[in-house]
């Protein structure tokens, strides 16, 4: 007596059925916002990066169902369309929390603590890179370079900065977000859902009072070159590789008569060379900076 396959549990490989479209009234409320989408481009594939972002808003992930809506109202295959959505870390594939928590692990990061904070992360919530948690709040990752370098290590949440964290801070930090407490980004707006981030994306207002007009600034570090540019502060002496002596000193000295330069806090071009105050996750720890951006 022999067994089928199916009773085997092998796949024979057959072709996936078509994804289910949305329901009539959840499509209609999508096309009517996917028509506002498409009228700012010249051409309406240009819109297919907004409205991924759309589609997202609706189920937080981007689903088979979303990518067959795209490719309907752009006038595409669900081929073209899935190459596009699968080639950006930014849309999602599988359903995800409501926060979604990154960790920058790019070399500056790492190195300050950053591949600390992941580590101790995924083992505080019991997830790994790109899982949830069993409440669905938050969604663990490490992500690359945030442009928040002086800042670092740096985490995010629905693309929010949470500066100069440390693993005590970083998970006071999401056990606050599964709590329901209300959470301050370090600068920039403040948090809302990641469908709710998604439909911002898209391309619809923000008509949170205040969100718009919060910003995030850069840090000092990053603001060096144009203090310079400017005159605004002093150029920067720069100690030699060797002898520790300025590169502005004479060169007809010996090197034993050379001044050795060291630097007073406030001329650290580096805002790790002067530590700066925690995250706001911290209430021990005001944010850092301490300085106004320009100062």
């Amino acid at each position: 007596m022999t067994t089928s396959s199916s009773e085997q549990g092998v796949s024979l490989g057959m072709p996936e059925l078509p994804a289910p479209a949305y329901p009539d009234d959840v499509r209609a409320r999508l096309e009517a916002d996917a028509r506002e989408v498409i009228a700012r481009y010249p051409d309406s594939r240009s819109a297919l990066l907004p409205l991924l972002h759309l589609v997202q808003a609706e189920e937080g992930h981007v689903t088979r169902t979303g990518m067959r809506f795209c490719a309907d109202v752009l006038g595409l295959t669900t081929a073209e369309v899935t190459a596009v959505a699968t080639f950006y870390t930014m849309y999602r594939r599988r359903p995800s929390g409501d926060y979604q928590v990154g960790v920058c692990t790019n070399t500056l990061c790492a190195v300050m603590g950053g591949d600390a904070i992941f580590e101790e992360l995924q083992e505080h919530l019991g997830v790994g890179n790109g899982e949830t948690t069993e409440d669905g709040k938050v969604t663990l990752e490490h992500i690359e370079c945030n442009a928040a370098c002086d800042f670092a290590p740096v985490v995010m949440v629905n693309w929010e900065f949470f500066d100069n964290q440390t693993p005590s801070s970083a998970k006071r930090l999401v056990d606050d977000l599964r709590a329901g407490r209300t959470v301050e980004p370090t600068r920039g707006a403040p948090l809302c859902t990641f469908k709710e981030t998604a439909r911002i994306l898209a391309g619809f207002p923000d008509e949170r009072p205040g969100a718009v007009e919060a910003s995030g600034g850069a840090g000092p570090a990053s603001l060096v070159g144009l203090r310079l540019a400017r005159g605004e502060a002093a150029p920067a002496r720069v100690v030699h590789p060797r002898d520790g002596g300025p590169h502005d000193e004479p060169q007809d000295r010996a090197p034993q008569d050379r001044a050795v330069h060291d630097p007073s806090p406030t001329q650290h071009l580096s805002s790790h060379d002067a530590p700066q105050d925690t995250s706001a996750s911290d209430p021990a720890h005001p944010a850092g900076p301490t300085a106004e951006e320009g100062e």
